[in-house]
């Protein structure tokens, strides 16, 4: 079983330094199939393999699960949206809503105020999460401290709590959805340490089959790749 296989070798593929942990450069499952190739043609020679220093070739099979449960765990997570990052949009987009209607009543309770008026066009401004988070904060400490010029236009006071209190809703949405998100990447990273895991071992068994079968083309063909040496098989 995959998810077996990827358990009983977790250690050592958590263990690879994650500069060495790159990306496949073929896709996964035309690798994977690869690799299965790999070690039916090879099982047969695998005691000549090892007279001549290769190593860990029973763990063949296990590598291979391994990655694979690590590909698909990586996948069904991919662009699935947790439930924080639902809960986020629905919250980020009336944020949007509260946050454009109080910069233009501001602007027209402000507009005999030209400082006042830069401080809404500075809070226009920004454009990413994080931003308006600061923006509803700032939008609401500036709209009370300038309460009577609001008071005359017949705007509704409650909406200046309201953003204070979405701006700090909001604010621990965005860390618990970058923590998941931060969590996701992580799985990618685990199927590259995974990829590599077994890539060291594909490459061994095919340098070590090419020079245990240089005099004998019919059987050294089997360790090229085909993905990368459509000429040679």
């Amino acid at each position: 079983m995959s998810k077996k296989d990827f358990e009983s070798l977790k250690d050592r593929i958590e263990a690879i330094p994650l500069a060495e942990a790159k990306a496949p450069k073929m896709p996964i499952d035309v690798y994977l199939q690869e690799a299965r190739n790999l070690y039916r043609w090879s099982k047969a020679d695998q005691e000549k393999l090892q007279a001549v220093g290769l190593k860990y070739f029973e763990e063949f099979t296990q590598r291979m699960g391994a990655l694979s449960y690590a590909q698909s765990v990586w996948v069904n997570n991919r662009f699935a949206k947790v439930p924080s990052e639902v809960e986020w949009d629905k919250k980020c987009e009336q944020a949007k809503e509260l946050k454009i209607e109080l910069e233009r009543s501001f602007l027209f309770a402000f507009h005999e105020k030209p400082l006042l008026l830069n401080k809404v066009e500075e809070i226009k401004k920004g454009t990413r999460n994080a931003d308006m988070i600061q923006d509803l904060s700032d939008l609401s400490s500036l709209g009370k401290a300038n309460l009577p010029l609001l008071t005359a236009i017949n705007f509704d006071e409650s909406k200046l709590d309201q953003a204070a209190n979405e701006a700090t809703e909001i604010s621990f949405l965005l860390a618990k959805a970058r923590g998941e998100e931060k969590e996701r990447s992580n799985l990618k990273i685990m199927r590259d340490k995974a990829y590599i895991h077994l890539k060291e071992l594909v490459d061994e068994v095919y340098r070590t089959g090419k020079f245990v079968f240089s005099n004998n083309d019919n059987k050294r063909k089997g360790y090229f790749s085909r993905y990368f040496n459509k000429s040679k098989h």
